[in-house]
């Protein structure tokens, strides 16, 4: 087994104390292999016993199929970690406070509907960044930028008007193109690669994956037209830039709403990250003749939203 493999099952451990026990905290994973998911419970769990919480179990999703909301020793909050644990949680109808984390609001959204009643009261730390962020993100790289242009998918179509209104209140003008049953990416790409200054990358897995996002990433590049993407991963692999939050950041926050669970009183909302970080790609910024620095764009985008 890899020695990072065996590391993430460390932390997995460290942080599990046996059988989920009542008055406690839940955390249930899509994927306790992952990388990122492992690093977001190890913040997350080192966040709550800073302040105090010791009762703290974790879960595989796979593991929570038996538990039903009559038994004694269910925790008092659950803290999911990406889609499948969410879903997983609310099918069970624990009635207890859920947080969920790692998961876009598109996919929260989607699953809340699905869950009807079951998911009453369950709230999210959504992994996308709000709408504003992103936009004010790429103003500041980009200030002479008029056109913008996005693929949307049946997943992120959703959020359309959204964007549509607060790219009108920027001076942005949206290139739409659709992804569809009679529609192919390529056709759809090209559609929204007509006469832009920049290409906004939402995510969306018909639209970006795995399978998809180097050919993607190819044609904007022949077209000369600059990614502004979500996800390091994403920036690594030949998008311009993103602003995303890291998995231990995202921990941290998840901790805080959890402690106001615990706490009792006002229950936390659904929210945004709050910190926040910016990437770029030098070697791609450099071909295309731009100068852009990340630490400079993260700097002037905190001043921004009065961040220190």
């Amino acid at each position: 087994m890899p020695m990072w493999r065996v590391l993430l099952l460390l932390l997995w451990a460290l942080c599990s104390l046996g059988a989920a026990q009542a008055g406690g905290v839940l955390i249930v994973s899509s994927d306790p292999s992952s990388a990122s998911y492992a690093e977001a419970a190890d913040a997350l769990c080192s966040a709550l016993q800073l302040s105090g919480v010791r009762n703290i179990t974790q879960r595989d999703a796979k593991e929570i199929a038996a538990m039903d909301g009559s038994g004694a020793a269910l925790p008092k909050v659950v803290v999911t970690l990406g889609a499948e644990g969410f879903r997983q949680v609310v099918a069970r109808d624990l009635r207890v406070p859920v947080i969920a984390m790692l998961i876009p609001r598109q996919s929260f959204d989607s699953a809340v509907k699905l869950a009807g009643s079951k998911a009453n009261g369950a709230v999210a730390l959504y992994l996308d960044q709000p709408i504003a962020r992103q936009l004010d993100l790429l103003r500041l790289a980009f200030p002479s930028a008029k056109r913008v242009g996005v693929v949307w998918g049946p997943d992120s179509g959703g959020q359309q008007p959204a964007w549509q209104s607060a790219m009108r209140a920027r001076a942005l003008q949206e290139v739409p193109a659709y992804l569809s049953a009679s529609t192919t990416l390529f056709d759809a790409l090209q559609a929204a690669l007509d006469d832009v200054q920049v290409l906004l990358a939402l995510p969306d897995p018909q639209v970006y994956n795995p399978a998809t996002i180097a050919n993607v990433l190819l044609t904007t590049y022949r077209a000369r037209v600059p990614v502004v993407g979500f996800s390091p991963a994403m920036v690594n692999a030949g998008a311009l830039m993103s602003v995303h939050t890291s998995s231990r950041q995202l921990g941290s926050q998840a901790a805080h709403m959890a402690r106001q669970s615990l706490q009792g009183g006002v229950p936390p909302v659904s929210q945004y990250p709050v910190e926040f970080e910016v990437s770029v790609n030098t070697r791609v910024a450099r071909t295309l003749g731009l100068k852009l620095d990340a630490d400079d764009l993260s700097e002037r985008l905190h001043k921004l939203e009065g961040k220190p």
